[in-house]
């Protein structure tokens, strides 16, 4: 019966049925028809689990995250932040990109979320990209790729509910994604200036001297000095063991608030409401999602679904390199299919049991799925981080596939074997700062 409901739940999602309608239809039937002898299972074993489930204190984080970056978004910090690195690189070829895509990642690395990250810098660059000779469609992919880097370059949500699933500290699942993040973000803005070497119709700011590039420093980091204190904020405070994932993202809306307010004035009081209604929705249409899962996840745990995916894996190859790879394609395929979270939620208490099995450590299985998440959401056919960077830039879908497909050639792929098969560099930073084991 475990087969059947998978096959329900990718024929679902396949449809475009709601990723949790999707999730509780496979777990209905598992209900009335799974079970060992087929007499389905009773939900009040399925209610209670999920609510004790959902009782987590580090849930919270995902919230104030979430809000901490509409405030960011609406309070014109992100503009900031790109008038400064545009000081540096703003005279290259492909230089305007990278501005963006560094922007991405300093802003990123605070909101956690890849909408919130593209909506807000997107909004900005997208007029200066097409200003500065851009093409549509390459704008609206580098944007999109660049924006996921908040998926790697913590603290992001993904890793919060990896964490709180899998029962791992929540900091070296966060230290675990550090390098793969730098890594992804030199390659996005290497492979965006290789894209464009040829194009002439790329306008390149004039070069500065040295003296006008310290007073033009000094000028825009006076202004942005507010916006950059706020990730040094949050991550120190986090690194430094002085405050939880969860007070940090309270500090992080606290200090945004103002910032937004009354430093940069981009946020009034009727925008601060429509931050809170719009993370209040988001915020519930996860935790309706988690509800979900939790019980379809326990319902595959049930029917013993870990333990038949080992067996596949083995009738393959008992190399557990080779079981490693398959598990990176089995995430990629999911990714294709439904959100980030999604993926995380239902994958995570399946195959982290294989994970264990196999001698692999847990934070670097971490890192794994930070990758395949990002990879995921610009994967057609869901990608709906794509598709959205396609509807701000205006840029139709045909026009994006291509430079698309590059980023993620030369970009993702690349990180993703680095992180699956370069187990040592990637626990680099949690084994030296927590002394997490290799």
């Amino acid at each position: 019966m475990i087969y059947v409901a998978i096959v329900i739940l990718l024929a679902s999602l396949m449809l475009g049925v709601p990723v949790p309608v999707s999730f509780m239809a496979s777990a209905g039937w598992l209900i009335f028809f799974g079970g060992p002898g087929g007499g389905g299972y009773a939900p009040s074993q399925l209610l209670p689990y999920a609510f004790t489930q959902m009782n987590s204190v580090s849930l919270i984080a995902i919230a104030l995250f979430i809000m901490a970056g509409g405030v960011m978004e609406r309070g014109r910090i992100g503009e900031k932040l790109i008038d400064l690195v545009d000081v540096f690189v703003g005279h290259l070829r492909g230089g305007l990109g990278i501005v963006g895509t560094i922007s991405c990642a300093v802003f990123g690395s605070i909101s956690g979320a890849a909408c919130a990250t593209l909506s807000c810098i997107g909004s900005i660059m997208f007029p200066r990209l097409e200003a500065g000779g851009y093409p549509r469609g390459h704008a609206a992919a580098l944007m999109a790729n660049a924006s996921l880097l908040g998926l790697l370059i913590p603290p992001n949500a993904t890793l919060i509910i990896f964490a709180w699933i899998s029962g791992q500290p929540v900091l070296a699942c966060f230290l675990s994604t550090v390098m793969p993040g730098l890594l992804t973000t030199t390659l996005i803005c290497a492979v965006n200036m290789w894209l464009l070497r040829n194009n002439e119709s790329v306008l390149v700011a004039h070069r500065r001297s040295v003296e006008e590039k310290w007073a033009l420093f000094r000028e825009r980091g006076k202004r942005a000095l507010p916006a950059l204190m706020l990730p040094v904020f949050v991550l120190g405070g986090i690194y430094g063991g002085i405050l939880t994932t969860t007070e940090a993202s309270a500090a992080a809306v606290l200090y945004a608030i103002p910032v937004g307010m009354f430093v940069y004035r981009g946020l009034d009081l009727k925008g601060l409401w429509n931050v809170v209604v719009e993370s209040g929705v988001t915020t519930g249409v996860i935790m309706a999602m988690l509800f979900s899962v939790s019980m379809l996840s326990r319902l595959y745990l049930l029917e013993d679904l870990p333990s038949r995916l080992l067996l596949l894996f083995r009738s393959v190859s008992e190399n557990r390199w080779v079981i490693l790879f398959m598990i990176n394609i089995f995430l990629v395929i999911m990714g294709m299919l439904m959100d980030d979270i999604s993926v995380v939620v239902l994958t995570t208490p399946i195959l982290m049991p294989i994970i264990l099995e196999l001698g692999f450590n847990p934070i670097h299985y971490a890192a794994i799925v930070g990758v395949n998440t990002g990879l995921g959401c610009i994967t057609p056919p869901a990608a709906p981080v794509l598709y959205l960077g396609g509807r701000l830039a205006n840029a139709p879908i045909n026009e994006m596939m291509r430079p698309a497909l590059w980023f993620m050639l030369l970009c993702w792929l690349p990180v993703l074997l680095f992180t699956a098969y370069c187990p040592k560099l990637v626990l680099f930073l949690p084994h030296v700062i927590l002394g997490t084991p290799w």
